[in-house]
């Protein structure tokens, strides 16, 4: 179950970042889908646990969820949505490709928590290869909302990496509660946030919003991404740790600058192939203890 949901949730996370262009781009306020969309996954997935008897609507009033809900969702999302009007869905996954990273750094450095050497090296190598996703744009000399954007998609990841740590203690301190309602909580904190940053920040023209692909962005958003992308994404936190779910980030990249290339008409190049090449050897990397005690427990199961 774990190979199956990690894969699943790397497949629906993937186009996640081509949704959110073709959203932005088709006349959606980049807040007001983000809050729409996890406003309304949150409170769907809430509402169907608490008729379920599988939650309690007092779970609203916990401040833990707060927290997530401000680092996961909200800085997390905004900082994206809006960097999404500048930057390709591409180079969008690319820069969210630090995410396992920055768990990592706040893991080592806040945390004392000791690091394997290969995680080190595993990120390092994928870090190469987002530097270099990246140079073509850098050496053309892009504009600076281009740079600004990127660096607000890098803030968001702190939020992330932060949120993802908070999720992964709150579901053991609290281990009555299904990760998939701290999940869905946690959403329609940073839904709420969201819609209120744009009730102050942003107009909103009903003629972009009520097209095809806007309405279709936020449902595919809200029901695939939402729903279900993140509420495998909290059970994988609670059946594994705060770093491995997140290492979707190093295979989303990949993906991402496919669907970008021949749905979208983004530039791809030589530089994107082989950063793509150091990424997927970072993946390994990061995950070979795991290969070898699976190997080593498979050969023990067979020899008994």
């Amino acid at each position: 179950m774990i190979i199956f949901n990690y894969l699943l949730m790397c497949a629906i996370f993937s186009t996640t970042f081509l949704a959110i262009k073709i959203g932005v781009e088709a006349g959606l306020p980049p807040f007001l889908s983000a809050g729409l969309r996890f406003l309304l996954a949150g409170a769907i997935i809430f509402l169907w646990m608490v008729l379920q008897r599988k939650a309690k609507p007092s779970l609203l009033l916990r401040k833990e969820f707060l927290l997530i809900g401000m680092t996961s969702t909200f800085l997390t999302f905004a900082t994206l949505y809006w960097a999404e009007q500048h930057v390709s869905s591409g180079i969008a996954a690319i820069l969210s490709a630090t995410g396992p990273m920055m768990i990592l750094m706040i893991q080592s450095v806040v945390m004392r928590k000791n690091a394997r050497r290969s995680d080190y090296w595993g990120c390092g190598v994928g870090f190469a290869g987002v530097c270099l996703l990246i140079m073509p744009e850098i050496a053309m000399g892009s504009d600076l909302i281009w740079i600004l954007s990127c660096i607000a998609i890098l803030i968001g990841e702190i939020g992330y990496s932060v949120g993802s740590l908070a999720t992964r203690k709150l579901s053991f301190d609290m281990p009555d509660i299904s990760p998939i309602m701290i999940n869905a909580v946690q959403m329609m904190y940073g839904g709420s946030a969201l819609l209120l940053l744009s009730l102050f920040s942003e107009q909103v023209q009903w003629n972009g919003i009520l097209t095809l692909p806007a309405l279709g962005s936020v449902l595919y958003l809200t029901i695939v991404g939402s729903m279900l992308g993140h509420s495998l994404y909290a059970w994988l936190l609670k059946a594994t740790n705060a770093f491995f779910p997140s290492t979707w980030l190093f295979v989303s990249p990949i993906i991402a600058l496919g669907l970008g290339a021949f749905l979208y008409g983004e530039a791809i190049s030589l530089y994107s192939i082989v950063g793509s090449l150091l990424i997927i050897g970072g993946i390994l990397i990061l995950n070979l203890p795991e290969l070898r005690a699976r190997r080593i427990a498979r050969r023990v199961a067979s020899s008994t």
